[in-house]
């Protein structure tokens, strides 16, 4: 009887251990949570991305520049990137990687073993995504698009286990951009007829959250965000001291040409980590 007290007693103190330790192993994961975020974010470049002009002002960007002698102006090519120097043969510099760091707001309703729900988040980018076309002049022309910040809101599902809880996430987001243009070109104009500074889209991660305490988590995840860019067009004129031979405006468009990038869809990929504070 003396050996069963002790052994009775030491059994209810581990399971006075044991379900403190049971319960924070598996957190409940409803309710309102805020949280930061910071990463790096990388652009995907289109291969073969360059440069299309539209003559006749018709709207639709399927025209060739040519020389007088009817040969193709920009026959040098394109390359991602910005253009070391005039020449073609100088290639370009291809666009970095830039950082990212934002604010999470979002609430979370546990079935069981399954969470759902929703969060919005707000971003700041430093991201370029660049395109150059050479022109036989030589010359070089360089159409630039920089991600200044992501908004987005996003549903949420995931599988909660011991103290993590693994996701999926997808839904809309919206990007503010700055368009710049620059070039080697000095016989020509050149003047912006239409500037849309918004990219609209979608984001798809995967991610898992873990819980440190019971109100604070740690993040980790990756983000594929796919945007469209709104037009960027960039007229070509005549300066007044242009030759009448300048492929820009020979006829029968004496006016100038219309020019912008190929692709407007930006594809980026981002690494992030960050804490939440659950409530």
């Amino acid at each position: 009887m003396m050996k069963i007290v002790p052994a009775a007693s030491l059994a209810l103190l581990m399971a006075g251990v044991a379900a403190p330790a049971l319960a924070q192993s598996s957190p409940d994961w409803s309710g309102p949570y805020i949280g930061i975020y910071g990463g790096v974010i990388d652009s995907n470049e289109e291969a073969g991305e360059r440069l299309i002009f539209d003559r006749d002002f018709d709207g639709a960007f399927d025209d060739t520049v040519v020389t007088t002698t009817g040969a193709d102006a920009f026959s040098p090519g394109s390359c991602d990137g910005a253009a070391n120097n005039q020449l073609a043969a100088g290639g370009c510099n291809k666009d970095d990687r830039g950082p990212e760091g934002g604010v999470r707001l979002g609430y979370d309703f546990q079935f069981g073993g399954l969470v759902a729900g929703v969060v919005g988040e707000w971003s700041a980018v430093n991201l370029n995504d660049t395109v150059t076309s050479f022109s036989t002049t030589p010359a070089n022309y360089v159409f630039g698009r920089e991600v200044d910040s992501i908004a987005a809101i996003r549903a949420r599902m995931g599988v909660a286990a011991g103290s993590g809880l693994y996701y999926v996430t997808a839904g809309a987001a919206q990007a503010d951009v700055t368009n710049t243009f620059r070039t080697t070109n000095g016989a020509n104009s050149f003047t912006v007829t239409q500037n849309e500074d918004k990219a609209d889209g979608f984001q798809l991660g995967a991610g898992v959250e873990w819980r440190l305490a019971p109100g604070l988590s740690l993040t980790g995840e990756y983000m594929y965000t796919d945007l469209q860019a709104d037009d960027y067009i960039i007229r070509v004129g005549n300066t007044g001291a242009t030759p009448a031979t300048n492929p820009f405006i020979l006829p029968p468009n004496t006016a100038g040409t219309d020019m912008t990038r190929s692709n407007g869809n930006m594809e980026m990929h981002a690494l992030r980590i960050g804490m939440n504070l659950r409530f």
